[in-house]
């Protein structure tokens, strides 16, 4: 087990605050002893890791920026450091945690009733159940108004009938949050495993986020009681500022990805000789591309940081979350196809993560919001004008 360094060129350690060092420590150890050793072969074999679940609950990492029901109520730069580490690992692993917190206790939490808070965010905060976000369907992944997954009233039950996919834990999860279109709008639902009328399948032979269940879910005369309704989620708004919560994760956890890569090759570079016995680190062309790579992250860093002080200030909207996610996930690539070339053919081979964080990195960028809608978001921010409309 190789102790990760950690990178911070800019002393941005030196912004954050004791309990802040302590949280991503925390989080530091456990990637590097329980998670970093079996990431590869998860991804080998396409499998998640299951053996984590409870011990990533009993750090308090599910819901760790939710306050009560068991949850750590870290606060938001707490949160992203912990996405930051976990996601050092892999992004399959950081997906579920982020999913099990910002797409599944989110809601609940913020338009469930009581009874559903109390019934459900113990149990998933625990790592009792695990829990899946339903919006996505096969014919509208960038356009959710689109969903053609409707919801009708039956006396006083409600029947589901369409389908989602690309779903994270969508096989493995006791609950899912489904959107649905009803007569009054776009409306929430838990549909518990094992409900008459809904089926999971798992999607293979993917080349990406291998690590990660990814499922598609199907609902025939799904019939479920008004009381599995959020009563409290109106319209689309309502799924979608859970997506921006889960994209504030994403835009801190890429800089993991990106550390990872950026250290590895960092070493390599110094270890690995070549031309007059000479590490290739001292090669211009070498130097230029690890000074570019420390560069972008750091800014990444900052971004991140200031983003996630302003979410604690209650001063984080969409549009911010759009900037961070769409330019800490286009580093983040970037410095794995860097890193990959740096480490030459020895960057394809899984004794190495690069290739690994490379593949998954290709879906961070299109999942929770291409890259091409965030921009259209930034610039309908700074133009006025909805060009997506």
């Amino acid at each position: 087990m190789t102790r990760f360094p950690g990178v911070d060129y800019m002393l941005i350690d030196s912004q954050l605050s004791e309990q802040e060092l302590l949280v991503r420590q925390t989080a530091r150890r456990f990637v590097d002893q329980r998670a970093v050793p079996l990431m590869r072969d998860c991804f080998r074999e396409g499998r998640f890791p299951n053996e984590l679940i409870r011990e990533i609950a009993e750090l308090g990492f599910l819901g760790a920026n939710l306050e009560g029901y068991g949850c750590a109520g870290m606060s938001n730069v707490e949160y992203g450091l912990v996405m930051q580490e976990i996601e050092r690992a892999d992004s399959g692993l950081r997906s579920f945690v982020s999913v099990m917190g910002a797409l599944v206790m989110y809601p609940i939490y913020k338009y469930g009733s009581d009874e559903q808070k109390q019934r459900w965010l113990p149990k998933l905060q625990a790592g009792e159940a695990i829990g899946c976000f339903g919006l996505t369907e096969p014919g509208f992944g960038s356009n959710p108004a689109g969903m053609l997954t409707r919801a009708r009233r039956d006396g006083s039950d409600w029947i589901l009938n369409g389908e989602k996919t690309w779903i994270t834990n969508g096989s493995i999860a006791d609950v899912a949050v489904v959107w649905a279109r009803t007569d009054d709008g776009v409306r929430g639902f838990l549909v518990e495993k094992n409900t008459p009328g809904f089926t999971t399948s798992d999607i293979h032979g993917k080349l990406s986020m291998r690590a990660s269940v990814t499922s598609s879910l199907a609902f025939n005369n799904c019939r479920v009681p008004e009381s599995a309704r959020l009563p409290e989620a109106n319209g689309l708004k309502a799924p979608l500022s859970c997506l921006t919560q889960a994209r504030f994760g994403i835009g801190w956890g890429v800089i993991g990805a990106a550390m990872d890569c950026y250290e590895t090759a960092r070493a390599y570079s110094v270890a690995r000789k070549q031309f007059d016995d000479r590490p290739i680190a001292s090669h211009q062309l070498v130097q230029e591309k690890l000074a570019a790579m420390i560069t972008e992250i750091t800014k990444a860093q900052l971004l991140a940081l200031h983003a996630g002080r302003l979410k604690d200030q209650g001063k984080l909207d969409p549009a911010h979350v759009s900037m961070l996610k769409r330019n800490n996930v286009a580093m983040a690539l970037d410095c794995a196809r860097t890193s990959r070339d740096l480490l030459g053919a020895n960057g394809i081979v899984d004794d190495y993560p690069i290739m690994r964080h490379m593949c998954n990195l290709e879906t961070v960028k299109t999942y929770e919001g291409t890259d091409h809608v965030h921009a259209l978001v930034i610039g309908e921010r700074v133009t006025g004008v909805a060009a997506y409309k």
